[in-house]
């Protein structure tokens, strides 16, 4: 069935073409169906809100195709993104095993399908599931990994140029293709969204690819960014890598 986004919704897990190394993609058989009958599939359009900074854990949401940013703002209305969701994640599972406030907002970026479990029922299946409360924690731990090593390069890193270096370093690793040119990259946040990445100004990021662009490091057009240099990114980034 095509949503009125484009999108083909999969509702059947088992039969799924999207299926990855993801949260729940990977259950066995039986447990896989017990979470079928528990999951509401949906179709959001870029620039849903799925769930708000401060509200009451309703429930997890896989996120089975597209892509969602996870942010955190401040009293004073500045606001810093704390991670880019891809196909295969869980968002929301910190609050809804705890109990506690969403910790951050999450909004789509692209046309998602996401699967919804309410938290009473998730909590439930949880109970009855050894093998999904082991998946539970191995994404916790991935979760508290992640933010370890974002604390360690925000924190550490001496200006906001490293930290763009190791964010474009991040993006080749997960996401370049090697070409006759460079590594390929596809540029789809805004300077904005990436200054929140980097805890930076958008003024700071234009001027800093700018000045890659200028050195010949990186060569950007449109959406197209190539890496021509990454052993110069790399040195640039060195002061928060870890020995």
């Amino acid at each position: 069935m095509r949503s009125p986004y484009g999108l083909e919704v999969v509702e059947n897990c088992a039969e799924c073409g999207l299926r990855c190394d993801g949260f729940f993609c990977n259950l066995s058989a039986d447990v896989l169906r017990q979470f079928e009958s528990l999951k509401y599939a949906t179709v959001f359009p870029e620039g849903a809100l799925l769930f708000v900074e401060g509200q009451s854990p309703r429930g997890i949401f896989l996120l089975c195709s597209g892509r969602a940013k996870l942010s955190a703002g401040s009293a004073n209305g500045k606001t810093i993104i704390t991670h880019i969701a891809e196909a295969g994640e869980v968002l929301g599972l910190s609050a809804v095993v705890s109990g506690l406030p969403y910790e951050v907002t999450a909004e789509t970026l692209d046309s998602c399908q996401v699967n919804f479990i309410k938290r009473d029922d998730f909590l439930r299946f949880l109970s009855e599931q050894g093998e999904a409360s082991l998946q539970v924690s191995r994404h916790l731990s991935n979760a508290y990994r992640f933010a370890s090593e974002q604390v360690r390069s925000l924190g550490l890193s001496e200006s906001a140029a490293e930290k763009l270096a190791h964010l474009i370093l991040g993006w080749c690793d997960h996401h370049g293709k090697p070409t006759d040119r460079g590594i390929n990259l596809k540029l789809t946040l805004t300077h904005e969204e990436i200054a929140q990445l980097i805890g930076a100004s958008r003024e700071t990021v234009t001027r800093l690819l700018g000045d890659l662009k200028n050195k010949q490091l990186i060569h950007l057009k449109g959406s197209t960014l190539v890496v021509r240099d990454r052993v110069a990114l790399e040195t640039m980034a060195a002061s928060f890598r870890v020995a």
